[in-house]
C-alpha cells in the first residue's frame, strides 16, 4: 500500500507579495513500454446523471468523463498538485483580485479559439438560477453572483482574447486551487446557443474528444479518442478509452477476470479478500480522498428538531464501524472520525463531539428511548442505494447494525440504477436515508464541507442549513493563512457532528486492478485512474 498525504496546495499560495501560478511542464512521457499509441484502452463506468454539461454534473460517473474531454485552467496530478494546463498563469496580489492569462492559441475539438470569454461565458450560464445547474454553487465566492435573482457574476470581466479578471467578494486564498474542477471549465459557443443538444454531444478542448456520433450509447458505454486540438501536457499515449457502463460492480470484475476489460477502479466487496493476490502487483489499494457516508433528509418523519437530533446520534452510534469495515471491506475503508479525509491536509481525527461515531450501544438506546418520549416511533428505517455500484454488503451490514442495536425494522433499499436514485435525490422526492458520498474536485478540507453542507449548496442533498456553520466557513474561507482557515473548519465540523446532517461511515481507499495487457495504470489522489497515461 502506497500511503501518501496531499497538503492543501492553498497552504503554499499564501504570499505577502504577488502570487502567481506559472506553466509548469509535465515530465518527457518517453518510450511507452512498447504499448502500441493507437490501441483502445476499456474501463469500467456508470451512466451519467444528467447530459455532460459541466456546471450540471456533481456525480462520479459524468466527472471522469467530464475530466477526459475538458481542459480547464489547471488540472491535479497524481498527488493532487495543481498544474497549470489552459493557464498561462494565475496572479493576484490581495487574495481577492486575480487576473488569469491563458496559454495561447489553445482550441476546443472543432476548432473554435479557447478565450477568456470561453471560461467567463460559461461561469456565467452556470451561476444564473434560471438555469438551474448543480454546480451553481461553486460560483457563489464571485462578486455579483446571488441566490435570490438571476444576476450575471459583475466579478469578471473579458480584458482581451487570452486574459480575464475576477474579483471575489472576500479575500479566499484557495480561489487557484478550486479552478480543476469541471464547474469551471470553458465551453465554446455553440453550448450556450443549445445546452440540451451540446450535452448529448460535448465538445471539450481536453486531451480527448467523443468518438463521433453513437460514442455515448446510454445506459452501454461512452467511447472518447484522442483530440488533436489539445496541446497540454495530458497528451494521451493510447488511442482512446471505452467506458463501460455496467449493472453491478460484480460485473466488471468478471470481465477484468476474463481479459474483457483493461482497468477497472471499483473492486466489488465480494473479492476484497482476494483481489491483491489475484492480481498482485497489478492490484491497487491505496489512501484517496474519497468519504461515505448516508443522508436522513432533514424533514424525514421524527428527524426533525430535538428529536431527530436524539435520533441521528442514536443511529449513528448504533452502528459498528469498524467490524463492518474489517467483515465486509477487508481493511480497505478506515472507520470515519470526521466529514473530510485523512489525505486531506488539516484532517483531525479529535474533533470535539467525534464520539457520536463510535458504536457506543447502551447511549445509542438511551437516546433512542428519549426520542420515543418526545413522539414514539413507527414504521421502519431504510438506506436506499444505487444496485449497481457494489453497495448492498455494507448497506446490509449497517442496517443490521441498527436493527440489532435499536431493536427497530431497519433495511435497504435498492434502485437499479446511479441515475434512477439520484434523479429522486435531486428531486427530493426520495422517501428515505440515501446512500451518499463525497470524492473530492480539489484537495482541501473545503472542499469537504461547503458544496455539501452549506446552506442551498449544490451538493446539500439533505436540505440541511445552519447559520453558524454557514458564517464558519466564510471565516474559513476568507483566512489568508491555510493553518488558521483549517482551525476554522474544523469548527464548523463540530457543529455537523451535533447535527449529523450526514452519518459518516467510513474512508474509502482507491481498490482497482488492471490487465497483463496494460502498463502504466497509475490511479490519482481522487482514486480515478489516470487514463491519459496507460498503454497497451
Amino acid at each position: 500500500m502506497r500511503t501518501f498525504k496531499i497538503a492543501s496546495a492553498a497552504g503554499g499560495l499564501v504570499l505577502t507579495a504577488a502570487l502567481v501560478l506559472t506553466g509548469c511542464s509535465a515530465p518527457d512521457a518517453g518510450d511507452n513500454g512498447g504499448g502500441n499509441s493507437t490501441a483502445v484502452i476499456t474501463v469500467n463506468g456508470s451512466e451519467p446523471q444528467n447530459p455532460l454539461i459541466p456546471t450540471n454534473t456533481n456525480e462520479v460517473g459524468g466527472g471522469k468523463i467530464l475530466d477526459s474531454i475538458f481542459a480547464g485552467l489547471v488540472y491535479y496530478d497524481a498527488t493532487g498538485a495543481p498544474k497549470n494546463d489552459v493557464a498561462e498563469s494565475i496572479e493576484t496580489t490581495d487574495s481577492q483580485n486575480y487576473t488569469i492569462t491563458l496559454k495561447a492559441d489553445q482550441k476546443f475539438s472543432n476548432g473554435e479559439a479557447v478565450t477568456a470569454s470561453s471560461f467567463v461565458d460559461a461561469w456565467n450560464y452556470g451561476a444564473l438560477l434560471s438555469n438551474e445547474q448543480l454546480s451553481s454553487y461553486f460560483f457563489e465566492s464571485i462578486e455579483g453572483f446571488s441566490y435570490d435573482e438571476d444576476s450575471e457574476l459583475s466579478g469578471l470581466a473579458v480584458v482581451d482574447d487570452t486574459t480575464f479578471t475576477v474579483k471575489l467578494k472576500q479575500p479566499e486564498s484557495d480561489f487557484p486551487l478550486r479552478l480543476g474542477y469541471s464547474a469551471f471549465f470553458p465551453l465554446p459557443a455553440e453550448a450556450l446557443a443549445d445546452p440540451a443538444a451540446f450535452g448529448e454531444n460535448p465538445i471539450g478542448n481536453g486531451p480527448y474528444m467523443l468518438d463521433g456520433e453513437g460514442a455515448w450509447q446510454h445506459d452501454v458505454s461512452l467511447k472518447v479518442i484522442p483530440n488533436p486540438e489539445y496541446t497540454g501536457d495530458r497528451v494521451p499515449q493510447n488511442g482512446g478509452v471505452d467506458f463501460i457502463f455496467y449493472a453491478t460492480q460484480d460485473a466488471a470484475y468478471a470481465d477484468l477476470q476474463g481479459g474483457n476489460l483493461d482497468v477497472l477502479d471499483a473492486v466489488p466487496d465480494s473479492a476484497f479478500a482476494s483481489f491483491e493476490d489475484e492480481f498482485g502487483d497489478r492490484a491497487i489499494n491505496q489512501p484517496a480522498a474519497v468519504f461515505q457516508s448516508f443522508t436522513i433528509p432533514q424533514d424525514a418523519p421524527h428527524f426533525a428538531g430535538d428529536e431527530g437530533k436524539l435520533r441521528r446520534a442514536a443511529i449513528s452510534m448504533s452502528i459498528d464501524r469498524k467490524q463492518i469495515t474489517d467483515v465486509i471491506f477487508e481493511g480497505t475503508r478506515t472507520p470515519a472520525t470526521d466529514f473530510t479525509s485523512p489525505v486531506i491536509d488539516g484532517y483531525s481525527d479529535s474533533l470535539k463531539g467525534a464520539d457520536v461515531l463510535k458504536f457506543n450501544p447502551d447511549e445509542a438506546k438511551k437516546l433512542w428511548a428519549e426520542a420515543d418520549d418526545i413522539s414514539p416511533w413507527d414504521g421502519q428505517f431504510q438506506i436506499s442505494y444505487n444496485a449497481d455500484g457494489g453497495h448492498q454488503g455494507w448497506v446490509e451490514a449497517v442496517s443490521n447494525s441498527i436493527k440489532n442495536t435499536l431493536g427497530i425494522e431497519a433495511s435497504g433499499n435498492p434502485y437499479p440504477t446511479f441515475a434512477a436514485i439520484r434523479t429522486e435525490i435531486t428531486d427530493r422526492t426520495i422517501k428515505t436515508a440515501f446512500r451518499t458520498g463525497w470524492q473530492a474536485d480539489y484537495p482541501a478540507l473545503y472542499n469537504f464541507l461547503g458544496p455539501i453542507y452549506a446552506t442551498d449548496a449544490g451538493s446539500n442533498d439533505g436540505d440541511y442549513s445552519s447559520a453558524e456553520f454557514d458564517g464558519l466557513l466564510r471565516e474559513g474561507a476568507g483566512e489568508p493563512d491555510i493553518t488558521a482557515a483549517n482551525k476554522l473548519f474544523q469548527q464548523a465540523q463540530e457543529i455537523l457532528l451535533k447535527d449529523l446532517p450526514a452519518t459518516p461511515l467510513w474512508y474509502a481507499n482507491a481498490t482497482g486492478a488492471y490487465s497483463q495487457g496494460v502498463s502504466g495504470v497509475q490511479f490519482g489522489w481522487n482514486s480515478v485512474p489516470i487514463y491519459h497515461e496507460i498503454t497497451k
